[in-house]
């Protein structure tokens, strides 16, 4: 893949706290790896969500009926 031009600006609003993430700032490839697992990205997760790694449909779901979304 060719590189990103928006990678310093996506990376810049990343919040994905997972430490040798090569997806950081890609979105259009992090997207496609986390829907390919029936996942979502750190990016609609809050903080306190993301850094549990449940990144799930399920959990996604169970927070916006929670009203923590």
């Amino acid at each position: 893949m060719k590189e990103c031009p928006n990678k310093k600006i996506n990376f810049d609003y990343c919040n994905c706290s997972y430490p040798s993430c090569n997806k950081k700032g890609i979105c259009c490839e992090c997207i496609r790896y986390h829907l390919s697992l029936r996942q979502l990205p750190a990016c609609v997760f809050p903080p306190e969500a993301e850094r549990s790694y449940d990144r799930s449909f399920e959990n996604f779901a169970h927070l916006v009926m929670s009203n923590k979304v």
